[in-house]
């Protein structure tokens, strides 16, 4: 099918995927407000696994592992449930607007971990210089300390995100590759699915501290991240990728960690500080230079949205 220029609708359409991918972090915040870090990252990946099956279903892809595909998706599936732990984890200590900066940095690590990687995508001057913009404004959110009230070791927090960031950077990376052989609906339908043992053995041996108790709030957030997150937004992106680039439909992704602070703002109530609009400003802006001079670093454009 021949690729489409951006249109009113397209844009319209992939703001409003990127909308509902910053309500994730809040949404996290919100299914911990009933579930340990485990049982939310477990119930998570078991709704969003049903709706990625649904929509393999529907398009009559190819689930079935091949065995040249078993170890791949092993390791893939790994990496995916250490990332997905401790974003879990770090969540539960630092505020939501502090973590969809923080994870959705992981262009940073893409960048530099596929400069070693990928022989075709060798960083340039300005690309670093970019990446070095948006690197000092990761530091300086690390180094912020939300309110008490929604953010208890938000230092702890933040840095344990940022260690996720780095580990999505990984596998982004890993999955660029894995894509040349593999169905990308596969590879996300079975990260997914292979990791539900791992996190049902993590609530089994570290069930955590008692919560406030299972509320709607905490129901809607888990399944917000299950079934819009991982599973509407995929469908959507993937609808969009048939035709249209990657790198076109990439420069939308920046607005994420905007919505995201924004919807902490309004449904946590928590201050947007000069620190945190500067570190978004700083985190945005530096990868957008970065992306516009190395066009070929498109890990933001892949359609998983399983680690935000």
């Amino acid at each position: 099918m021949k690729l489409q220029p951006i249109g009113w609708t397209t844009a319209l359409i992939a703001l409003g995927v990127c909308f509902l991918r910053g309500g994730n972090q809040v949404a996290l915040k919100f299914g911990l407000t009933g579930f340990s870090p485990f049982e939310s990252a477990f119930l998570r990946m078991l709704i969003g696994a049903a709706a990625v099956g649904a929509w393999a279903l529907i398009q009559r892809a190819e689930l079935r592992i091949r065995p040249d595909e078993r170890r791949s998706l092993l390791q893939l599936t790994l990496l995916f449930l250490v990332q997905i732990s401790i974003l879990h984890i770090g969540a539960d200590y630092t505020s939501p607007a502090y973590a969809v900066i923080l994870i959705n940095s992981n262009p940073i690590f893409a960048n530099f971990i596929a400069h070693f990687v990928v022989p075709e995508d060798r960083l340039s001057g300005l690309r670093v210089l970019g990446l070095g913009c948006a690197f000092v404004g990761v530091v300086f959110v690390s180094l912020g300390r939300p309110e008490i009230a929604i953010a208890r070791d938000p230092v702890a927090g933040n840095f344990a995100v940022l260690i996720s960031a780095v580990l999505v950077a990984a596998r982004l990376v890993y999955t660029q590759r894995l894509v040349q052989r593999i169905e990308p609906t596969k590879l996300v339908f079975w990260q997914m699915v292979l990791a539900l043992p791992g996190f049902a053995a993590a609530v089994w041996l570290m069930p955590g501290e008692p919560r406030g108790g299972v509320t709607w709030q905490a129901l809607a957030g888990v399944t917000y991240q299950g079934a819009v997150v991982s599973g509407l937004t995929f469908m959507a992106w993937a609808i969009l990728l048939q035709t249209h680039s990657p790198g076109s439909l990439s420069v939308f992704s920046f607005t994420v960690p905007i919505f995201g602070v924004l919807l902490s703002g309004w449904l946590f109530q928590e201050v947007l500080t000069a620190r945190l609009l500067l570190g978004v400003l700083a985190v945005t802006g530096g990868i957008a230079l970065a992306t516009y001079a190395g066009r070929k670093a498109v890990y933001k454009a892949e359609p998983d949205a399983t680690e935000r």
